[in-house]
């Protein structure tokens, strides 16, 4: 038997139960994981609560990060094999797989061999944040050297990503937080400027560190009330990603901005990169090379067990954390 998170019903934290269900067998493409780590994200929290871009059918299991050891290698299956290292890029959604176990299923398309040395830890908080960052800043935005790139909510995983992603193209970082405390954490790891929510006038403050021009890129997850001010702080032919809607306010758009200085403003979701297995390919060379060359590191704000998953989520949701939410399972 195999231990699984689910829920039945959507709501809180307190909605997720470990359950037994029986050990899945991998199919066609697939690979079985005994998962030593998972890596948790907003996605799930979304998803468990019926605000995600999918509706859960229950019971429901979620996760789309998890990094083990290769247990069982379906039909079709070439270069991965029983006994490999392995994390899981979420390549899939949840209605699909879900990675919240301890014996899971994965598609073979998703499942990347651990670099050298990495953790389990590192390695299950890895590919959603760096994933997510790329797709946008490298791929979309072709972020480089001498650009200006706007990172909201800049403590969170992704954001963090983000700032190492912008630093080793030569792109200088300009984060966002709410906290005093999360503006000292984002300089040592490596934002070259902070602006601190509700104390700073981002547009005034953004103009001014780029003498007036702008940022070329905004990638923001939050949107809400600061949106209009981080468009009206974006240069012309710049871009703004939105990845999230972490904000329940409205979002005002100062449109003679957008006109002005035509700006992009565009929906961006990781899938886009990972249903695509080209990108998904470069995504993972990008990422793997940027490790191996001690550019990326994952940050861990928390580790709690498995058994312990309805905490490890209450943390994730309270905003307090700096970088990644994981749970080991032994």
């Amino acid at each position: 038997m195999a231990r699984h998170v689910r829920f039945h019903e959507t709501g809180g934290p307190d909605v997720l139960k470990i359950e037994h269900v029986q050990t899945p067998e991998p199919g066609a493409g697939e690979v079985r994981i005994r998962a030593r780590a998972l890596g948790l994200n907003r996605a799930e929290s979304m998803y468990r609560s019926g605000r995600y871009v999918i509706e859960p059918q229950f019971p429901a299991t979620m996760g789309y990060e998890a990094a083990g050891v290769v247990d069982a290698v379906g039909a079709q299956v070439q270069g991965l094999k029983v006994g490999d290292s392995v994390s899981v890029v979420p390549a899939f959604m949840f209605d699909q797989y879900g990675l919240y176990g301890d014996l899971v299923l994965a598609p073979a398309r998703a499942v990347v061999k651990n670099p050298e040395g990495l953790s389990w830890e590192s390695a299950a908080a890895t590919w959603m944040a760096y994933t997510t960052a790329w797709g946008a800043l490298v791929d979309i935005a072709d972020l480089g050297e001498g650009d200006v790139v706007v990172l909201g909510a800049a403590s969170s995983s992704v954001g963090l990503a983000a700032i190492d992603i912008a630093r080793s193209l030569g792109a200088t970082p300009i984060a966002l937080t709410r906290t005093e405390e999360k503006a000292h954490e984002l300089i040592q790891a490596g934002a070259q400027h902070v602006l601190q929510i509700g104390v700073h006038d981002l547009e005034k403050e953004i103009l001014a560190l780029t003498d007036g021009k702008g940022a070329r890129v905004v990638f923001d997850p939050v949107t809400g009330a600061d949106f209009e001010s981080l468009v009206k702080a974006t240069s012309k032919d710049g871009i703004v990603f939105i990845y999230g809607a972490l904000s329940h306010d409205a979002t005002p758009i100062p449109v003679m901005h957008v006109l002005a200085k035509h700006i992009t403003i565009r929906g961006y979701e990781f899938i886009e990169v990972t249903a695509n297995d080209q990108k998904l390919s470069q995504a993972i060379k990008f990422i793997t090379d940027g490790i191996a060359a001690g550019h990326f590191k994952a940050k861990i704000a928390r580790v709690f067990p498995f058994e312990q998953i309805v905490d490890a989520t209450r943390f994730l949701e309270s905003n307090a954390q700096f970088g990644k939410v994981v749970v080991t399972i032994d």
